[in-house]
């Protein structure tokens, strides 16, 4: 069973042209498929039918596995199992017909404009290492990349004077985001003035974001510096990699950017997963309704006009392009 499985990865490094992560995880859930399989005294890929693909169902909902680890890895063997049915090594494919269990959809973790400005301004510029972070967040907020994305970026994939960059993502598709002027003017300054003194000897170095060694910052890097300035700057709620991302796509939608703009800029395959931020933007929507309505809030405005309720949009237009 090896055999198949080395030919299978093999398959999706070479022609499908998945990213690392993405390999390890089908492996990962393959490997564990197998042990399982040779514990119940199977030997053979050809021995295996829908019963026992059930059963192991069955089993990681007995360990008490969550039903997205159980729907990941049903995907993981449906592929494994209709590539051996192409590559005529198996008659037919166990998985058909078995049912993927429902996966309750949580909104994600969104920042306020408020908390996003303080952990924009956490880090201190006049230091290299600083000035460095403050151009990756200001990135991160401005495009919506994710941070694989991000540290994988080189210089020569940002134009800051045409106000885009260049970005590989999953499955190796490119894409063009445009960046707003305060990103753009922090990249800039760190190129110019902070990446020659990180980079020390090595001169020869293509990466963007470099550390203390003048070499490619890695993602374990990015998640402590964020979390130092998360902690620094006491903002409560769970800061991941991919905080900056989320906030970007609720806020574009919060102010009337459009669906499928975002999805281009956030390299979706499909628009389900961008709807979701349709979801957290409504849901702020009507928070801000239900503060500041007079008819809701029991207040009504003294003045001429009600205060500006643009004014976090005022503030976001500054650090990414007006798409509206």
């Amino acid at each position: 069973m090896k055999k198949e499985l080395d030919s299978f990865v093999r398959f999706l490094s070479d022609e499908r042209g998945l990213a690392k992560n993405t390999m390890d995880s089908y492996e990962r859930d393959i490997v564990q498929y197998l042990d399982y399989l040779q514990s119940q005294g199977i030997a053979s890929l050809a021995d295996t039918k829908k019963l026992q693909v059930a059963n192991y169902l069955l089993h990681l909902k007995r360990l008490g596995r969550a039903a997205a680890t159980q729907s990941r890895t049903i995907v993981s063997l449906r592929a494994f199992y209709q590539f051996l049915v192409r590559e005529r090594r198996l008659d037919q494919d166990p998985t058909v017909h078995i049912e993927t269990p429902k996966i309750e959809k949580r909104l994600p973790q969104v920042l306020t404009i408020r908390e996003v400005e303080a952990l924009l301004d956490a880090p201190q510029i006049s230091a290299p290492n600083g000035m460095r972070d403050k151009a990756m967040l200001e990135l991160l907020y401005a495009t919506g990349i994710r941070v694989s994305e991000l540290i994988s970026l080189n210089v020569e994939h940002v134009r800051l004077d045409m106000g885009f960059l260049r970005c590989i993502g999953k499955g190796a598709k490119e894409r063009i985001i445009p960046l707003g002027a305060i990103a753009s003017e922090y990249a800039g300054r760190y190129i110019e003035t902070m990446r020659p003194k990180l980079l020390k000897q090595s001169k020869e170095e293509e990466a963007l974001f470099v550390n203390h060694l003048g070499t490619r910052i890695t993602r374990q890097g990015f998640w402590k510096i964020i979390k130092r300035y998360a902690a620094e700057t006491q903002i409560v709620k769970e800061i991941t990699p991919h905080t900056l991302r989320h906030s970007f796509a609720a806020h574009l939608l919060e102010n009337g950017a459009d669906l499928r703009s975002v999805q281009e800029m956030l390299g979706h395959a499909d628009i389900s997963t961008t709807q979701i931020y349709a979801q957290v933007a409504r849901g702020k929507m009507k928070e801000v309704y239900d503060k500041a309505h007079p008819e809701r809030s029991g207040t009504r405005p003294t003045g001429n006009r009600a205060a500006c309720l643009q004014r976090a949009g005022c503030f976001f237009c500054k650090r990414t392009v007006d798409l509206r």
